[in-house]
């Protein structure tokens, strides 16, 4: 029953948006949270919220707006960089986003969709706080220092960076499938697919 509220709200946002401004250009996706005591909201914001939002979004620019449109799918990497203090939960929702945006940008090239992914490192945002707070990370505060000393290792970016990142992937039409990354020593650059070996 909550997918079916969570479906019509999604729909009804959309569809308003649709209404009031006569089309749906961009769809961002940046939903996430960190909360490790209740897991079954973590899945439901950052799996099944971001997939619904993904599809739905999809659907609607299908439907009202037939010019080239973008949809890039946006999270946050740091999981993956911290998979080892975490439980497996969060890597497994995130690379389920990850692995479901890029087949999507063949499948539906023929529609003049765009579809991108995102993946900046460690970000200065609320997010990176929750890692201090017992209410949030359960038991798995107490690697907090070893989460900290690995934001000094590989460095915390500022949002106007990934603000800059996203600029590029909407104005560069070329991008379509692309994977960006962000890193402090790499600076904005794109993951490199290696041939599948039979």
């Amino acid at each position: 029953l909550k997918w079916v509220k969570l479906t019509q709200n999604i729909t009804g946002g959309l569809i308003g948006t649709v209404e009031q401004f006569g089309r749906l250009d961009i769809v961002i996706n940046n939903a996430g949270i960190n909360n490790e005591k209740n897991w079954e909201k973590t899945i439901e914001v950052n799996l099944v919220g971001t997939d619904i939002y993904s599809v739905l979004g999809l659907e609607t620019q299908r439907s009202f707006y037939k010019a080239r449109n973008i949809l890039p799918h946006i999270y946050v990497v740091c999981y993956f960089v911290s998979s080892s203090l975490k439980p497996l939960l969060t890597t497994v929702v995130h690379f389920s986003v990850y692995s479901k945006a890029f087949p999507d940008a063949s499948e539906q090239c023929d529609y003049g969709v765009r579809i991108n992914a995102l993946c900046p490192a460690f970000v200065d945002t609320q997010l990176l706080q929750t890692v201090e707070n017992e209410e949030t990370m359960g038991k798995f505060v107490k690697f907090k220092d070893e989460f900290k000393q690995r934001m000094d290792k590989y460095g915390v970016l500022k949002p106007s960076l990934i603000a800059e990142g996203m600029m590029r992937i909407i104005t560069d039409e070329t991008l379509n499938g692309a994977v960006m990354k962000i890193t402090c020593s790499k600076g904005i650059h794109f993951h490199t697919y290696e041939p599948l070996s039979a």
